[in-house]
């Protein structure tokens, strides 16, 4: 999930240098850190994976090691959630280690456009390259997980564009990095900003968004009738069959009657969702729960529908995380002093656990599938807390060492998503074999099975 480095910032990006030992906030130019320039850039600073710095760049060292222990995380729970499914994703309502990978990257990813965005221009021209930036993460998605590549241990490439998966992770970052950088660009008052308060009222425009999509979410999912569906998979003996899912409900937030499924199977089609869907690990769908496992005898007949984890419906509220990550870095740009930015840090921080846990009291259960609003205010806050605290120990009291490895995985973010997390360098050296498929590199060294 480490794709960053197509989104980039549109004008001056000022890295929040160290106030407390007299540095001035640095503008830079393609990352790279020019003291003093004040002139309007040319080349635009990344948003999210900042290039490497030159040895005279000045950076928010603490963001690029959160990108960097969130790509470690990811690789971590891909790796090992099969065999430890206790940080495995939640096959339906709960909160597990893998659950806060995605939040994370959109949250780092909003942080980064309050950057990247502290002065624009000429606005209808950042709209334009936002908006391209978009549509190539999106393109990029739909190769890396559309389909196209048939697996770890399949050498054929191709996908039926019948079948193609249409959403993914890329293309739900894509939708919130864009929304949040055309609010950034357009929905922002000149008011001046000197305490908590006024930051809010500068912003506002952009919260009321935040509110609508909340709203907007909220009514769909609890509001939309859910009649009874069909689908159809193909059997042992390859011929299909049909299973009839028996809804006629509103409000419903179980795996098979829930509104964001139905959304994406009337929009894109059954056909182009996701086929290996996060509750066939429930306990009414394996009898290995939490792990995959057969289907018991009395299975619900949705156990095997397609559902996309990155729908439409759902992402609606990950657009909600990035605009949260957004404030986060409004922080950065108005609030000079260490110790204010992480005193409203906190406070949000904070605020949004009580919220989360609030909600998951009174029936709106933490839910990643769905990307309800108490997982968003829950992942949120996490991890604005894990930048709080990843702030404090290398930005301000100067522990970079031990986090060189994170820090080195948060700029080559791209990199490790496309080569580790899609698999693609595991398929590339398959590709090099001695007489037969099966005698390749991962089989020598006892990788590939």
């Amino acid at each position: 999930m480490g794709m960053y480095e197509l989104i980039k910032g549109d004008d001056q990006s000022a890295v929040a240098a160290d106030p407390n030992n007299d540095h001035q906030a640095i503008d830079i130019d393609e990352g790279h850190a020019k003291p003093g320039d004040t002139k309007p850039l040319k080349s635009l600073p990344p948003a999210a994976i900042l290039l490497p710095p030159s040895t005279q760049s000045k950076r928010l060292v603490s963001l690029d090691v959160f990108r960097g222990l969130t790509v470690a995380l990811m690789i971590l729970v891909d790796d090992a959630g099969s065999v430890f499914p206790a940080i495995n994703h939640s096959p339906w309502n709960g909160l597990t280690l893998a659950d806060f990978v995605m939040p994370f990257f959109l949250f780092i990813v909003g942080v980064a456009l309050g950057l990247a965005y502290k002065r624009v221009p000429n606005r209808v021209v950042a709209t334009r390259k936002a908006i391209l930036r978009a549509l190539k993460l999106c393109l990029l998605g739909l190769v890396l997980q559309g389909g196209y590549f048939h697996g770890i241990h399949n050498l054929t490439y191709g996908v039926d564009i019948a079948y193609i998966r249409w959403m993914g992770i890329l293309q739900r970052i894509a939708l919130a990095y864009l929304l949040a950088a055309v609010s950034e660009i357009w929905l922002r008052s000149d008011d001046a900003v000197d305490s908590g308060y006024s930051l809010l009222t500068r912003y506002r425009f952009q919260l009321l968004v935040g509110l609508a999509l909340t709203i907007f979410y909220t009514i769909l999912l609890y509001g939309l009738y859910v009649p009874d569906w069909e689908y159809q998979i193909q059997g042992e003996s390859s011929a299909l069959k049909t299973f009839s899912v028996k809804c006629g409900v509103r409000g419903d937030t179980g795996p098979g009657c829930n509104a964001v499924g139905m959304i994406d199977r009337k929009i894109m089609g059954i056909q182009h969702l996701y086929r290996r869907p996060v509750y066939e690990r429930t306990q009414e769908c394996s009898i290995n729960s939490p792990e995959n496992g057969p289907l018991p005898p009395d299975a619900p007949s949705w156990c095997q529908a397609p559902f996309d984890p990155e729908g439409l419906l759902s992402s609606v509220m990950a657009i909600v995380t990035c605009l949260i990550g957004l404030q986060f870095g409004h922080v950065i740009v108005h609030f000079k002093d260490h110790w204010d930015r992480i005193f409203h840090w906190l406070i949000s921080s904070f605020s949004l656990l009580a919220l989360a846990f609030a909600l998951d009291f009174f029936g709106v259960h933490m839910n990643k599938p769905l990307y309800s609003l108490s997982y968003t205010c829950v992942t949120a806050g996490v991890a604005g807390l894990l930048f709080a605290g990843i702030y404090l120990l290398v930005d301000v009291y100067g522990f970079r060492r031990p986090t060189y490895v994170m820090e080195w995985m948060g700029m080559h973010a791209l990199s490790i998503y496309i080569l580790i997390a899609c698999n693609i360098l595991p398929i590339l050296i398959q590709g090099f074999y001695y007489k037969d498929p099966q005698n390749n590199l991962l089989a020598a060294i006892g990788i590939a099975s």
